[in-house]
């Protein structure tokens, strides 16, 4: 009896072993999965927001392209894209521009000064360039995405 019941121990040692390789197996399965769908996660949100962002600046210069409206220069040291509309008697600018980590937009009169922080967020975006080309065109980059726009002019 004594053999008999030393087997069935060696048996469930073997069983427990081996369920224990399966549940870790599991586990590290599960884990990888995991990381993977935050990676990739992670990335369509970057995308998104890339998109969201050109998307949102385009729709602003097409809706707002009047003669000699828009321009690219510098708001308070940051690059910018700046939109100028005359509404009755006075002048408006609306400044699109990179700030702490954000697209933001300031609309205001264009004799006031107002600092960065003071635009409205739009998308959270990390890093995005504003160049006007030697033929005229406005080129903003972001990541890998690049959007070339033509101004009307006069």
């Amino acid at each position: 009896m004594n053999k008999a019941l030393k087997g069935r121990n060696i048996d469930t040692v073997f069983v427990l072993i081996v369920f224990s390789i399966f549940a870790l197996s599991v586990l590290m399965v599960l884990m990888l999965g995991a990381s993977v769908y935050k990676n990739i996660n992670d990335i369509s949100r970057a995308g998104q927001q890339e998109h969201m962002a050109l998307s949102y600046i385009w729709t602003k210069v097409k809706n707002f392209d009047d003669e000699n409206a828009i321009s690219v220069g510098n708001f308070e040291g940051i690059p910018a894209i700046f939109i100028d509309e005359t509404l009755g008697d006075t002048e408006f600018r609306t400044a699109i521009y990179i700030y702490d980590g954000w697209l933001l937009e300031l609309f205001s009169e264009k004799a006031l000064t107002f600092s960065p922080d003071s635009g409205t967020r739009i998308t959270q975006i990390d890093n995005m360039t504003f160049k006007e080309t030697d033929q005229g065109l406005i080129e903003v980059s972001l990541g890998s995405s690049r959007l070339l726009l033509l101004p009307r002019a006069t």
